[in-house]
């Protein structure tokens, strides 16, 4: 099986993260709107940088920065800000004992979704 971009570090901006979850996402949604069941072969390997990227993904989504499971964007600041802190657990509780690629993305990934949730709220 081949590695997906993000699981290679070809993803290196916020941005090109962003749109790979959405296109992800969507790919999911015609997949489960057309009555077919994602196989594993459609699935990323377990990884912590999945469970990192999932996390961000529903707490992106809580915050309304990326549609729902409907397609429309909805805020619901206090889940979002639960999966931010749920990032910042996980952050605390494997310090010292990631990858440096590992940590990047987490510090990376906690930074964006922080700044993202301040903007938020802000404007709420």
């Amino acid at each position: 099986m081949s590695e997906s971009p993000l699981e290679s570090g070809q993803l290196h901006s916020d941005e090109e993260w962003k749109a790979h979850v959405k296109a992800e996402d969507a790919k999911r949604d015609e997949q489960l709107q057309s009555g077919d069941e994602p196989d594993a072969g459609d699935l990323p390997p377990a990884s912590f940088e999945s469970l990192i990227r999932l996390l961000a993904a529903q707490a992106m989504t809580a915050l309304g920065l990326i549609p729902g499971p409907d397609g429309q964007p909805a805020q619901h600041l206090p889940v979002g800000r639960h999966f931010v802190d749920l990032l910042g657990v996980l952050e605390a509780k494997t310090k010292g004992q990631l990858t440096p690629d590992e940590q990047h993305l987490m510090d990376e990934v906690l930074h964006e979704l922080r700044m993202a949730y301040v903007a938020v709220s802000r404007n709420s």
